[in-house]
């Protein structure tokens, strides 16, 4: 059997980490290796511990989980990171994406869809709401559609077929098989398409492709 699931709890109520910690082990592939409720502890913490996924609340007695992903994932690029939060704000939204977090979800969610939301995570997928999602590319969207739709060639067929695949979900090497290229080529084209569309994040070019609802992707023959 592979090994649980590490995962670091960060929330400033006690009661909460504790019903987050026995519904997260209830699972039995995940495993809680510490928590902190303050920002400062929680930088301890997931040094100490070095978790495959860090559960980090938004808002904190000392500062942001938002920043704190920034600082954690600048260390350590391989961390994953979910901000759990009971805000569904678009602008938080945006800045956990540019702080490199690799998910985004209100407390709201249920506890069966928040284990198999971390376990996706782990496994090097991006989580966001969509409730929030939706509000949150109107600014994103704004510009960019109004680009697209002025001038047809922004994006060209190849790149919209890629932008969609993204917006599945699928790693370079699955968009690489659909379209029947290189890895290296996607990953050009994908360079290319992110500097279009003004963004720095693959998980900005997902939310952008859900938004606009590119037509299906299909190779070309």
């Amino acid at each position: 059997m592979s090994s649980p699931v590490q995962v670091f709890l960060l929330d400033d109520h006690e009661v909460v980490r504790r019903g987050l910690r026995a519904l997260l082990e209830s699972g039995g592939d995940l495993r809680v290796v510490g928590e902190a409720g303050t920002y400062a502890d929680g930088l301890i913490g997931i040094r100490e511990t070095a978790p495959d996924v860090a559960v980090l609340d938004a808002r904190l007695p000392d500062g942001s989980g938002i920043e704190l992903c920034r600082e954690v994932k600048s260390e350590n690029p391989g961390l994953r990171a979910l901000i759990l939060t009971s805000y569904d704000d678009d602008e938080a939204l945006q800045s956990a994406i540019l702080a490199g977090a690799d998910g985004y979800v209100l407390k709201e969610i249920g506890g069966n869809s928040l284990i198999s939301g971390i376990r996706a995570v782990a496994d090097g997928h991006s989580l966001i709401d969509p409730v929030v999602a939706v509000r949150a590319m109107e600014r994103i969207r704004a510009g960019v559609q109004r680009e697209v739709e002025s001038d047809p060639s922004a994006l060209t067929p190849q790149q919209q077929r890629i932008l969609g695949l993204i917006g599945e979900g699928l790693t370079n090497r699955e968009i690489a098989d659909q379209l029947f290229l290189s890895e290296k080529t996607v990953k050009n084209h994908i360079t290319h398409l992110l500097a279009r569309l003004g963004v720095k994040r693959r998980t900005q070019a997902a939310l952008i492709a859900a938004q606009m609802r590119l037509p299906e992707s299909r190779p070309e023959r």
